[in-house]
């Protein structure tokens, strides 16, 4: 995909997990409309993937470290095909397979994550043993900026850093706040770049919400050899909800009718003006 259309994608990935957050009445909505632009850059551009194929050998890996916000996940992974979109509906009711974590019963999940800080040591994993298995695949681990405080988090940055994993991406999803407050308030990470590059790693620092910025980031950065690579997302936590953008009580906050309705407005105001640019140009 174009950037156009991946902005488009992202918007509407947006669009169908606040639907799914409001008809299941709980989720992780501010982490979830953050990653959004993320995880839309990996799964429509990035990655060597395959829904017909979830298990091919030769695919990319992706971990969700921060697997609370797996909203976004479950609508790219019903949008790619890896099962029915009509199962969106079951998200988080008794019986489902799409539980509030991700669940690796579902085709297109690696790992079960939650347990903040352990997705990056499993990527290392993955990615060591494609190196040392001669083959080409890659591994991406998308983590919190709170998770940065989880000691385990650090172990695997030495490791990635120590085996030269250059096939290794790790994001970090930069919005600065956590459940219980700002990242500084809780647990003090800068100069958070400094020190990933100081464990070795190669470090890019963009707008996570510009999805050109991502494209560019995630197709030349990880160009560094001996290296792993550190995307640091600086993204805005309930990114394309203007009530929902940098409020903290948005972390777990599930929009009520009227707010889904304006936020709804917003994004297909927002899908509106992509296409009479498109119109345009």
């Amino acid at each position: 995909m174009e950037v156009r259309a991946l902005q488009v994608k992202a918007t509407e990935i947006r669009m169908e997990l606040l639907k799914m957050i409001h008809r299941a009445k709980t989720g992780h909505t501010g982490g979830s409309l953050s990653n959004t632009d993320i995880l839309t850059a990996l799964y429509y551009r990035i990655m060597t993937i395959d829904p017909l194929r979830p298990k091919a050998a030769e695919r990319d890996r992706f971990v969700l470290s921060k697997g609370h916000s797996v909203e976004s996940l479950w609508a790219i992974l019903a949008d790619r095909g890896f099962f029915p979109k009509e199962e969106l509906t079951t998200f988080s009711q008794f019986g489902t397979k799409l539980i509030g974590h991700p669940n690796n019963k579902v085709p297109g999940i690696e790992m079960n994550t939650g347990a903040l800080g352990h997705g990056l040591s499993v990527a290392v994993g993955i990615a060591l043993a494609a190196k040392r298995d001669g083959k080409s695949y890659r591994a991406f681990c998308l983590m919190g900026d709170g998770e940065q405080a989880e000691g385990s988090v650090w172990e695997a940055a030495m490791a990635g850093a120590h085996y030269k994993l250059d096939n290794l991406v790790g994001i970090i999803d930069r919005n600065r706040l956590q459940i219980s407050g700002t990242n500084e308030e809780v647990m003090g990470l800068d100069p958070l770049e400094d020190k990933w590059a100081a464990f070795g790693w190669n470090v890019v620092s963009i707008d996570g919400n510009d999805m050109k910025a991502l494209v560019e980031a995630f197709e030349t950065g990880p160009a560094a050899s001996g290296k792993p690579t550190l995307i640091m997302a600086n993204t805005v936590k309930g990114k394309g909800v203007s009530f929902a953008e940098n409020a903290p009580h948005w972390h777990h906050h599930v929009p009520n009718d009227e707010e889904l309705k304006q936020a709804l407005a917003e994004l297909t105001a927002k899908l509106e003006l992509y296409s009479q640019e498109g119109q345009v140009s």
